[in-house]
């Protein structure tokens, strides 16, 4: 079972190739004048160049050869050589059936299927979240989705930031502001981990919560960048950690522990999984061997006391620094664990193709990384990829911010936007009739939509503009349009249902039904679109439209009102669309309330 739009370019592929002309100019696409015609070929101009001949003289012979294929109402000349294509009335019904009785309602899977991980998320250790990890959690999700919607076995992996020199910072900040916990961490060090001093630590530590966390790192970074002292001394304490101090690890594990209660909540807020919830930390006992490695293959250079791989290649057009492997107070840095992890990946999983879905302005380093990891035979040569996105800003056009002036934190824009669904939701008159409990879940998923179609909507590889007000409307093209179709659907159904009537055979007369079923069929090529290019951007926009065509559809074809058979066919384009809508909003990563 194939879509209309590649039937048909077979077909007409297949003519073009009767008519002595190279198939692959019998490419089909959706019509530029919905108004005149389903689809078109324009393939009988550049065809003209090749036979030299008239194009137009091309496009009716291609004409003859599909006047009789069934599937078509009418194929038709125009203009200078296109050739427009109407698809009859019973072939509209019969791929509406199909897609009907199809469990993926049309969406087909990749021929060959590849293990994928997705690497999303990217939170790092004793910081909460902030709208800066937004468009990493919601894109990455979704392509995760996708691809394996597509048929690929998919891993997704949080990838946590837990083991670098931020630790070290940290650890002495934290030590310098609690005297009584620097002096229990230095009698960890210095008599080893007794089990009654573990505990007494621990309780120590628990005067320590993440808004101290979030509050000592910024003073330590900055400190760090202006006290040279200060800095080696933080570097010096990140060694020691990744040398696994007694006090120092069971301090790190504290920052780890109070950090991921707050990351599963917003995690788990914005409908975000994991099947991994690795770390750099994870990956420690695989660094020192894989320097020795990297030394035997002769891809270590000494530099200034450090360890470097050079992976700048003959022809770049600009010159790529290193990759920093040791540094020279002995310690393992940032790329060396993104390294290591690659390894790590290889041996546990195997991947065929890994995604980084991170943000553009990480591009240099992911390059040096995945150049030094080819060099190493850790990957094959382009199975690395960086999923690049741009930011999320505010108004003004500039990064979003709180009013004054700082990062707003995740759950405080989750809680935001909560607030303004349940605004948008008495506004409109909407969940009066929901229990507490059932108001609150929708307001929610409200929310979720409004975030995550606001970005969602858009091309990764773009910034765009936040603005609350609108994306948290019910009208237009957001997350809560999306989801106030979804439930008018559910609404009919129910009425439908109760008056015992259902859906049947399908027929296709009004223009109306003819555009739902057209969009119907293009999710195959939407989903297709949104996996090749890893961009859910295609599939937002087929859920937007579908939607389209449906409330045009309800406006223009009466369905409870209508006569038993056209009511029983109405009904089932509803299910269907209904599914398929329900479907495309699943792999953006949001759900639709059964009432509102």
């Amino acid at each position: 079972m194939s879509d209309l739009k590649r039937g048909l370019s077979e077909a007409v592929a297949a003519a073009f190739a009767a008519a002595g002309l190279p198939a692959e100019l019998g490419r089909v696409t959706p019509s530029d004048r919905p108004d005149l015609a389903d689809f078109q070929c324009n393939g009988a101009l550049p065809a003209a160049k090749v036979a030299r001949r008239d194009p137009r003289e091309i496009a009716a012979e291609v004409v003859a050869h599909l006047a009789s294929d069934p599937r078509l109402g009418s194929v038709e000349t125009a203009g200078l050589g296109f050739i427009n294509i109407r698809v009859s009335a019973e072939a509209l019904a019969q791929r509406a059936a199909e897609i009907a009785a199809d469990p993926r309602l049309g969406a087909g899977v990749v021929e060959t299927p590849r293990k994928v991980l997705v690497d999303y998320g990217g939170p790092n250790v004793a910081k909460p979240m902030h709208v800066g990890h937004l468009r990493s959690s919601i894109i990455g999700e979704s392509v995760k989705r996708i691809y394996r919607f597509r048929g690929d076995e998919v891993v997704g992996d949080a990838h946590f930031g837990d083991w670098g020199y931020q630790m070290g910072l940290l650890i002495g900040a934290v030590m310098d502001e609690h005297p009584d916990i620097g002096e229990q961490v230095e009698a960890l060090n210095a008599g080893g981990p007794a089990a009654d001093d573990v505990e007494t630590a621990e309780a120590l530590f628990e005067k320590v919560g993440l808004a101290d966390l979030d509050r000592l790192y910024p003073e330590a970074a900055a400190r760090g960048k202006a006290d040279a002292d200060y800095r080696d001394r933080a570097r010096k304490l990140t060694a020691a950690l990744q040398d696994r101090t007694p006090g120092y690890f069971l301090l790190w594990r504290h920052f780890a522990k109070v950090t991921r209660v707050a990351l599963e909540r917003d995690f788990h807020a914005l409908g975000v999984d994991f099947d991994l919830w690795k770390g750099e930390s994870d990956v420690e006992d695989l660094i020192e061997p894989m320097v020795a490695e990297l030394d035997a293959k002769g891809l270590l250079v000494d530099d200034q006391g450090a360890r470097i791989v050079r992976v700048a290649r003959q022809g770049d057009k600009r010159e790529l620094p290193p990759l920093l492997v040791v540094s020279s107070e002995g310690s393992a840095m940032y790329g060396t664990t993104d390294l290591a992890t690659i390894l790590d990946r290889k041996e546990s999983f195997g991947p065929d193709h890994v995604l980084y879905v991170v943000d553009q302005r990480q591009a240099d380093h992911f390059e040096i990384v995945f150049r030094a990891a080819y060099l190493a035979g850790y990957a094959v040569e382009g199975a690395l990829e960086h999923v690049g996105f741009g930011t999320m800003n505010g108004t003004d056009g500039k990064p979003f911010k709180t009013r004054e002036g700082g990062v707003l934190k995740l759950n405080d824009m989750i809680v935001m936007t909560r607030d303004k669904a349940r605004e948008r939701l008495h506004e409109a008159g909407l969940g009066a009739e929901l229990d507490p409990a059932a108001f609150e879940d929708t307001a929610h998923r409200v929310a979720v939509a409004a975030l995550k179609f606001a970005d969602l909507q858009n091309f990764r590889g773009t910034s765009y503009v936040f603005d609350l007000d609108r994306f948290s409307s019910f009208e237009g093209k957001t997350g809560p349009y999306l989801l106030y179709q979804a439930v008018r659907i559910k609404s009919v159904l129910r009425k439908a249902a109760d008056e015992g009537a259902a859906g049947g055979e399908i027929v296709v007369s009004e223009a109306a039904e003819r555009d739902l079923v057209l969009l119907l069929d293009a999710f195959d090529q939407a989903l297709a679109d949104a996996y090749d290019k890893k961009a859910p951007n295609f599939v937002a926009e087929h859920a937007y439209k579908l939607a389209q065509a449906f409330s045009k559809f309800y406006a223009a074809c009466p369905i409870l009102s209508a006569s038993p058979e056209l009511k029983a066919s109405r009904l089932a384009l509803a299910q269907t669309t209904l599914r398929q809508l329900e479907a495309a909003l699943d792999l953006l990563g949001i759900e639709a309330p059964e009432r509102m």
